[in-house]
């Protein structure tokens, strides 16, 4: 792997558009929810795909990983995992006399995790400790993880015997939800025309490595926000907050990440500013998943009736240059 990136301002977006490129010639996913992944991984964050089973939720994950040359490890999320499990052990060696540690498969610079609400709260705890700390401990020794480092975590909304959902302290740690949906008939149509038991991700080619992607974070962070957009992005977070509709309203670190999203936007759209516009778009992938409306549904609907408040509360906020004198 590449250790230097020649990445810079002009050619930045070309970047996220051939990754883009790569994942849409694989997968009947929407165009939008592909966006959405790339930007997440181009921001720094972690992505949660939450859809119901057998549309594609692994195998986006993998192509994205397949596409940025990302040493990539799968976790199948089950009850009875321990969080040794994900961080590693450390192991008596009788040779040395000492203990050795064994890393756990978290220490990838991509990590999928399948069906992350099947595991523990404890072992949940492990892996969203290690998304935002960044390094991990065991027996009292911290562990550094591989930078750049990104999660795509999926989970059902279906078949909730047996789940632990995460709190609503940890779905904050997550930049990103979003979902596939299922495919377009035309889309369905093409993949059941396909060679039968062909691995989709197969056909993904690799555009860029890890330093590229660490290379454009660095460019979007220095992408200019304006006081008007910032006041944006306040005003969208307090309409959260003041809402009639929501208990809690999204957290400071949604503010950080939605303009983090805003920044990499505007980025791959070729500017060196962010506008209101990128900020009023991202908002529902960003924000929906961090609010609890005032009545919550149960498990299975809450992500369509957080969305719908988020949607209501953020309508009632003017963009910048349509207020009235």
């Amino acid at each position: 792997m590449n250790t230097t990136s020649y990445l810079g301002p002009d050619n930045a977006a070309e970047l996220g558009e051939a990754i883009a490129r790569e994942l849409t010639g694989a997968l009947a996913a929407p165009r939008e929810t592909i966006a959405l992944a790339v930007m997440c991984l181009l921001s720094g964050g972690h992505l949660l795909l939450e859809d119901v089973p057998g549309v594609g939720k692994t195998t986006l994950a993998r192509a994205l990983a397949r596409a940025v040359r990302g040493r990539v490890t799968r976790v199948q999320f089950t009850s009875d995992m321990l969080p040794s499990d994900l961080t590693g052990v450390s192991v008596w060696d009788p040779g040395t006399r000492e203990f050795t540690f064994h890393p756990g498969p978290l220490f990838s610079e991509m990590v999928i995790a399948d069906e992350i609400n099947r595991a523990n709260p404890k072992t949940q705890a492990a892996l969203l400790e290690a998304m935002q700390e960044g390094r991990i401990s065991v027996d009292g020794t911290s562990y550094a993880l591989p930078s750049p480092y990104f999660v795509m975590a999926t989970q059902n909304p279906v078949e909730m015997e047996g789940t632990y959902p995460l709190p609503e302290a940890q779905l904050d740690r997550f930049m990103v939800r979003t979902s596939l949906g299922y495919p377009t008939p035309e889309a369905e149509r093409a993949m059941l025309k396909g060679a039968s038991g062909a691995d989709p991700v197969a056909r993904v080619r690799a555009v860029c490595d890890l330093s590229d992607v660490a290379a454009f974070r660095s460019l979007a962070a220095t992408m200019h926000v304006s006081d008007e957009v910032a006041d944006y992005a306040l005003a969208l977070l307090d309409a959260t907050r003041r809402s009639p509709e929501i208990r809690l309203g999204a957290s400071p670190r949604a503010g950080l990440a939605l303009l983090a999203m805003s920044r990499t936007h505007a980025l791959l759209d070729g500017r060196d500013a962010v506008f209101p516009s990128d900020v009023r778009r991202l908002a529902p992938a960003v924000l929906a998943h961090r609010i609890v409306p005032r009545d919550a549904s149960p498990d299975a609907g809450r992500s369509a009736q957080q969305l719908d408040v988020l949607t209501r509360a953020i309508a009632r906020v003017p963009a910048p240059g349509s207020r009235r004198r």
